[in-house]
C-alpha cells in the first residue's frame, strides 16, 4: 500500500537549489527534468561531436594524432638521417643538396608552417569537446545529486509516517490501559 504521493521535483527544487525554479540554469533544469522523467543521462558528447565533424577537422585530429607520436619521429629522425648521407656521403660533391642542405630547411619550414595551424585546430576542437564531457559530467553529477535529495525526502516522508505511526499505537495502547485502569473491575 503506497501512501506517500510521488515527488515533485519542480516543486522541491527551490528547496534544494536554494533559488526559483524559473532562476535555474539550462543544465539545472535537464537534470530536474530528466531525474522527474526518470530518465538516464545517456548522450555521449564526443559521438556527438565526432557525428558532427567536418572532413577537415578529421584530417587535422589524424594529422596531430600522428605528427604527436615516436612514429612520426622515428620516421622523421631516420628520413632527416637518410637525406644527410644521400646528400654528404653518396653523392658527395653532385648532391643536389649540399651541406648545409638550404633546401631541406625549407621543406621543414614549410612543413612546420602548415603542421602548426593544423595542430592548433585539432587543439580547439579537443578543447570543444572537453568542454562538452565537463558540461555532460556536471549534468549527471547534478542528477545524481538530485535523485540523492529526492530519495532523503522519500525517506525521510517514510520515517515521519511511521514515527506518526508508532505515535498514534502508542496513544492508542495509553487510551486503552487507561480505560483500564479507570474500569471499577480492573481492581
Amino acid at each position: 500500500m503506497n501512501r506517500f504521493k510521488p515527488l515533485d521535483y519542480l516543486e522541491a527544487a527551490p528547496r534544494w537549489f536554494g533559488r526559483a525554479t524559473d532562476a535555474l540554469g539550462a543544465a539545472e533544469r535537464k537534470a530536474l527534468s530528466r531525474a522527474a522523467k526518470h530518465q538516464a543521462l545517456i548522450e555521449d558528447p564526443n559521438h556527438k561531436l565526432d557525428e558532427s565533424s567536418t572532413f577537415g577537422q578529421r584530417l587535422a585530429d589524424r594529422v596531430a594524432a600522428f605528427g604527436g607520436s615516436w612514429t612520426f619521429i622515428m620516421l622523421f629522425a631516420t628520413f632527416l638521417f637518410g637525406w644527410a648521407i644521400i646528400n654528404t656521403e653518396i653523392l658527395g660533391k653532385t648532391a643536389f643538396d649540399p651541406y648545409p642542405y638550404i633546401f631541406l630547411n625549407l621543406m621543414l619550414s614549410m612543413v612546420a608552417a602548415m603542421q602548426a595551424p593544423i595542430i592548433m585546430m585539432s587543439q580547439q576542437r579537443q578543447s570543444v569537446k572537453d568542454r562538452q564531457m565537463a558540461e555532460h559530467d556536471y549534468e549527471v553529477n547534478l542528477k545524481a545529486e538530485i535523485e540523492i535529495m529526492a530519495l532523503h525526502e522519500k525517506i525521510d516522508a517514510m520515517r515521519t509516517e511511521h514515527l506518526m505511526t508508532i505515535i498514534t499505537q502508542q496513544q492508542t495502547q495509553i487510551d486503552l490501559l487507561t480505560k483500564l485502569l479507570e474500569s471499577p473491575k480492573a481492581l
